[in-house]
């Protein structure tokens, strides 16, 4: 599964030593989606190496790719999402400066209604598609 948005939240990285004596380190970040109604969704990476190889930072627009999985612990169910592969995008982020139009662009004809009405024009010479 894969997932793009931007970071929003970088947790403290944990670590430890696990019963066989080898040493892990984990990442935690938070990811917000860019579309009308953001979703957020927390995920991991796990292991030094690529803490350091996916290198990700507060603001970045990335394209996660991920594992879920589930485990239960005492009676209760707890999901992981680790994520495998991390993509920057070449799109600019939300916010980021659109490009001017040039001068004498042609404007689109106005959207006929589906009803049969006669389209509408507003101050700006576009058609109003609105309800009311």
């Amino acid at each position: 599964m894969e997932l793009t948005g931007k970071i929003i939240a970088v947790l403290p990285e944990r670590g430890g030593i696990s019963k066989a004596g080898n040493e892990w380190k984990i990442q935690e970040y938070v990811l917000e989606t860019m579309e009308q109604y953001p979703r957020k969704m927390m995920f991991n990476v796990f292991g030094a190496d690529r803490i350091a190889q996916f290198n990700i930072q507060l603001g970045e627009v990335l394209t996660v790719s991920f594992d879920i999985d589930s485990r239960e612990y005492n009676g209760r169910w707890y999901n992981d999402i680790r994520a495998w592969k991390v993509d920057r995008n070449a799109a600019p982020a939300a916010g980021a400066p659109v490009p001017p139009v040039a001068a004498g662009a042609p404007v689109p004809p106005p959207v006929a209604d589906p009803f049969g009405a006669a389209p509408q024009m507003n101050a700006s010479n576009e058609a109003d598609d609105l309800p009311f």
